[in-house]
């Protein structure tokens, strides 16, 4: 080794050499948070098990087979088409305890990967290569459609390797056969237990929505006491959407009136919970028209969509040949001098939430524990918030903000900091009271 050199803290160096920081000069830090991560349980015939599964709008459109075991454009996959209207990203949980379906031909044994109905559907067809003896095509076909997942070319069983449907065991050689179906697959639908499991895998990813599509009060109260505890328990800020719970009534669920035509009349939370976790923060679903493919019920005078909003409920209205949303509001309305009106509005939670997580975000990442509790500290942690309040402002999330709505000071313990803001949420245009007056 040479003479002395790297980075220092304080001049105390013993050696001589070049002793060099580089530092940043410090500027705002802050970004704002990311929307549209949507999060439920899926009772589905095929796929994972057990583990919270993430699916981005990209994969779902271009690899919806090997992810769900259906087309993107099949009748099976229509409440993940809704969710992905709004959504971008999706963090579903599927239960286990399925059966896989499993066929034997000869020597070798097939087993589909997952278990669920979907596995009778997979059919593997065997047949010899005509310009070599020694070898077979060995052909993996799912649906009516016979779509072809994989082929491979091997000489026995032991070649075999797994398919993103099924696996292969045994040996010895292997027999032709036209097309045979596996078979013995069965689905499970979740039970309460299933939801709890859900609950506490997902608490450790990172949502924005969660929603639950069922008509059992149980599960729903379950729902609504784990989205409290989180928003106000642990500060984690997620809104989950419920179908006929405005009972909840709480900022942070919103309780979806209308069914639909159909076995699964609660489905419109998929499309609700997509679009409503995929919006904006400065974006109200006021007047959105529903462009989703269920049918919606829409039946409801004026004076019943009038109590529906007074009661918390997020409602449907039809006009002409569009369904659209009445008014973008969540369950809330236990007003009181502490939080008024404006606590109902969807659109100022996500306002509201967004500053909660990024700030706890900003502090957790960039300030606990590594800089100091005094008035320089304060002052750069200061600049972090006003120069992410300036972008909450630039895009008319929030408005009339000024730095002085800011105040920062040191708690009672050392390493407590004291912050103090102000702030005005923007809401969209909603009613007209207009006068004409003739002369």
């Amino acid at each position: 080794m040479g003479a002395g050199g790297g980075t220092f803290v304080t001049r105390n160096k013993i050696l001589p050499g070049a002793y060099i920081n580089f530092v940043s000069q410090p500027r705002a830090m802050a970004t704002l948070g990311v929307r549209g991560i949507v999060a439920g349980l899926l009772n589905l015939n095929w796929g994972k098990e057990g583990e919270i599964v993430t699916v981005e709008a990209g994969d779902f459109q271009t690899n919806s087979l090997n992810i769900f075991g259906y087309s993107f454009t099949s009748q099976e996959m229509l409440y993940v088409r809704e969710l992905f209207l709004g959504a971008r990203t999706l963090k579903f949980y599927r239960p286990s305890g399925g059966n896989s379906a499993t066929v034997t031909i000869g020597y070798l044994r097939v087993d589909a990967l997952y278990g669920g109905i979907r596995g009778n559907d997979i059919k593997i067809v065997i047949e010899s290569d005509i310009d070599d003896e020694d070898y077979y095509f060995v052909t993996t076909l799912i649906g009516e459609e016979n779509v072809q997942v994989d082929t491979q070319r091997v000489k026995d069983i032991k070649e075999l390797l797994p398919n993103s449907f099924v696996k292969f065991a045994g040996e010895g050689e292997l027999e032709e056969t036209a097309g045979i179906n596996l078979e013995g697959g069965t689905s499970r639908k979740a039970i309460g237990n299933d939801y709890s499991t859900f609950l506490g895998l997902v608490e450790k990813e990172e949502i924005t929505t969660l929603f639950y599509s069922g008509n059992d009060g149980i599960t729903k109260g379950l729902f609504t006491a784990f989205t409290r505890r989180l928003r106000n328990d642990e500060g984690y800020k997620i809104t989950t959407v419920l179908h006929n719970y405005a009972t909840a009534d709480f900022e942070g669920v919103i309780s979806v009136k209308n069914e639909v035509e159909g076995e699964d009349k609660e489905a419109l939370v998929y499309w609700v919970a997509g679009t409503s976790g995929g919006a904006e923060i400065n974006q109200s679903l006021t007047n959105t028209r529903y462009n989703g493919t269920l049918d919606v019920n829409t039946k409801y005078s004026s004076r019943e969509l009038e109590e529906a909003i007074q009661g918390g409920e997020f409602i449907f209205y039809g006009d002409s040949n569009n369904t659209r949303v009445v008014k973008d509001i969540n369950s809330f309305t236990s007003f009181n001098p502490n939080k008024n009106r404006d606590f109902s509005s969807n659109q100022v939670i996500r306002v509201l939430d967004e500053i909660g997580n990024s700030t706890a975000r900003i502090f957790n990442d960039l300030y606990l524990g590594s800089v100091q509790n005094n008035d320089i500290g304060r002052t750069l942690f200061k600049s972090e918030l006003i120069s992410y309040n300036e972008q909450l402002q630039a895009i008319q999330a929030i408005t009339n903000f000024e730095s002085a709505d800011i105040d920062i000071s040191q708690g009672q313990e050392k390493g407590d900091v004291v912050v103090s803001q102000y702030i005005e949420p923007v809401s969209a245009m909603e009613k007209l009271y207009m006068t004409v007056r003739v002369i």
